[in-house]
């Protein structure tokens, strides 16, 4: 178990309940804050920042955290929109005006969780297509340089 440092006295109890079962999950994986980011799409920092109360995860974040932790995300949906709508907002941003400070759900996948629609679609419409398509160019160079070959010594 690492010791954690306590979290912020004026975090509103769902964020504190919330980061606390983060912080439970993250335990269970056995892994470092350097190891989790290796096995997520976030890094270090920003797992501290999550861990720590300073700043709210992206939702594929905790989704990550409990793929990695062996748990079912779903059950922590919930918790995560409650402390999210929770979490104390940040100063107002110049170009923002009062009371507009989102958090924002960070729309990016890590490559195993982005859905087959959405992948890449390469040459022939197919994933991968460009590399399907070097190798019949190579087979039909090994092909030509094999009959070639076999007419010269033949």
């Amino acid at each position: 178990m690492s010791a954690w440092q306590p979290l912020p006295d004026d975090l509103p109890a769902e964020v504190r309940h919330f980061v606390e079962q983060l912080r439970l999950l993250k335990d269970r994986t056995g892994l470092s804050l350097v190891a989790l980011g290796a096995r997520t799409a976030y890094s270090k920092s920003s797992w501290h920042r999550y861990l720590n109360g300073t700043q709210p995860p992206p939702r594929q974040a905790v989704v990550a955290l409990c793929r990695v932790a062996g748990e079912d995300p779903e059950r922590h949906g919930v918790r995560w929109e409650l402390a999210v709508q929770a979490w104390p907002r940040p100063a107002t941003a110049p170009d923002r005006p009062e009371g507009d400070q989102e958090y924002e759900d960070d729309p990016t996948l890590p490559w195993w969780d982005t859905p087959p629609e959405e992948t890449r679609r390469g040459t022939l419409g197919l994933p991968g297509g460009r590399l399907l398509l070097y190798a019949v160019a190579l087979l039909l160079v090994l092909l030509v340089v094999g009959v070639v070959g076999a007419v010269v010594l033949g």
